[in-house]
């Protein structure tokens, strides 16, 4: 960790060095740990630290860029020059719109120093907690407890100059009984919201129902997703169309439904950099500040979140949704702090409410198919339940499904008035909640 001081100075020097038009200079400095455990052992402590710095270098209507995790004034030198020659050789690019001018920027707290400061000895106990449970019933718990610290600082040549400094906790346990698994998960920036107790009973209270489970035949049931199946659902839909320039390539689920009511009126979300409940962030990667962005509300969908260059394309303004320069598999603006809204029922009532269906906890694998109706396949896993007159029955065998989750969002028929905050590995957080769906489509079995 730089501090905003040094970040500060270091995006001063990276400017400097560059020739070109227009520059930017983007800092991600963190600080990672993880201990990892399986068959109700730690195995694995890793500690992680590292500072880059990525040049953006605009000549013209071209940009390229350049990154070093070297911060000595030879290294920022050459990124620049690395930079300003990549742009050259680019093509122009009319719709290219320049980099942003400065915006007021309102902080959004997410450092919590108890997470900065956890150590390995702090971790370990939680992760005994949940060995310690789990092997109350001869079960194994394997999984994850990962904190991070890190900055985020941006300058560029047109005067802004952003820094922000937040912390992660996530904490993850599959546990495993003679054949069938229960997962439990939460994250927060907060290190005191992290309650390995909760979560371990939550894991094994769904392995021991999971245990001797029967198959069945496939086909459309009733479902109840817990909030980790939620995520997927929100995840997804937002992988597949919540970013403008998916939009405007035709390619989104939004597309031909904006203004439409085509999700139950119980179903709402938006994105919020700086809501507290998920993993704030006040500005983007361009340095543009973060609005809070409707995306579905009461069923009706709203629109796409935008960055510079896909807002300039409609004459509007960047909704401070810009991703990193060097972000692999993302192509243009994405939602990175999504939240659905709460309901009135609990996961209890929406099971007692079921005649027959199915309880899944998770999803598992899940790739697109069809992005324009955001059709998903995947699988159920760690825990799947028949529900016949409001009860849980019995454990079933993991299905495999092929389903369209704008469909299923039309289906809710019940939201839960408890949520879950993920954050993912890969950056963004969710806050989602349960969900009682009328038809979900179960193409076969995985076992």
């Amino acid at each position: 960790m730089l501090g905003q001081h040094a970040s500060e100075n270091l995006l001063k020097r990276a400017l400097r060095y560059s020739e070109a038009d227009e520059t930017q200079v983007l800092i991600s400095a963190y600080e990672s740990y993880l201990t990892r455990f399986a068959n109700n052992a730690i195995h694995q402590n890793v500690a992680e630290a590292n500072v880059s710095v990525t040049v953006r270098a605009v000549v013209g209507r071209r940009s390229g860029t350049a990154t070093t995790n070297r911060t000595d004034d030879e290294a920022l030198a050459q990124a620049a020059e690395r930079a300003l020659s990549h742009a050259r050789r680019q093509p122009e690019d009319p719709d290219f719109p320049g980099l942003p001018d400065p915006q007021p920027i309102e902080p959004a707290p997410s450092f919590d120093e108890e997470v900065a400061s956890l150590t390995p000895e702090a971790r370990a106990r939680s992760v005994r907690v949940l060995c310690d449970l789990a092997a109350e019933h001869k079960f194994a718990a394997s999984g994850a407890f990962r904190t991070s610290a890190g900055e985020l600082a941006i300058a560029n040549s047109h005067g802004i100059m952003a820094y922000h400094a937040g912390t992660s906790a996530d904490l993850q346990v599959v546990v495993t009984g003679e054949d069938g698994t229960g997962q439990a998960g939460i994250s927060s920036w907060k290190v005191g919201e992290i309650d390995a107790e909760a979560i371990g009973r939550e894991a094994v209270g769904k392995a021991v129902r999971a245990q001797h489970p029967r198959a069945i035949q496939p086909g459309e049931y009733t479902v109840v997703l817990d909030p980790y199946a939620t995520e997927d659902l929100v995840a997804m839909l937002n992988a597949t169309g919540m970013g403008a320039q998916a939009v405007q390539e035709g390619r989104s689920w939004m597309n031909d439904r904006i203004g439409q009511e085509i999700m139950n009126p119980l179903v709402s979300i938006w994105d919020d950099g700086h809501d507290p409940e998920g993993s704030p962030l006040p500005f983007d990667f361009e340095g543009v500040p973060r609005q809070r962005v409707p995306i579905v509300d009461r069923g009706v969908v709203r629109g796409p979140v935008y960055d510079s260059y896909t807002a300039k394309k409609e004459g509007r303004e960047s909704t401070g949704h810009a991703t990193p320069p060097t972000m692999r598999f993302v192509s243009g603006p994405l939602a990175m702090n999504l939240f659905m809204a709460a309901g009135v029922s609990s996961l209890d009532e929406m099971i007692r409410a079921t005649a027959k269906g199915l309880y899944i906890t998770r999803f598992w694998y899940t790739r697109p198919v069809h992005p324009r109706d955001c059709i998903v396949t995947g699988m159920t896993r760690d825990g799947l339940f028949m529900i016949e007159d409001g009860e849980l029955a019995h454990a079933v065998k993991n299905l495999r499904f092929t389903q369209s989750y704008v469909k299923a969002m039309g289906g809710v028929q019940a939201v839960s008035r408890e949520r879950r905050t993920l954050i993912t590995e890969f950056g963004g957080a969710y806050c989602v909640p349960a969900l009682k769906i009328e038809a979900f489509n179960f193409t076969g079995s995985t076992v």
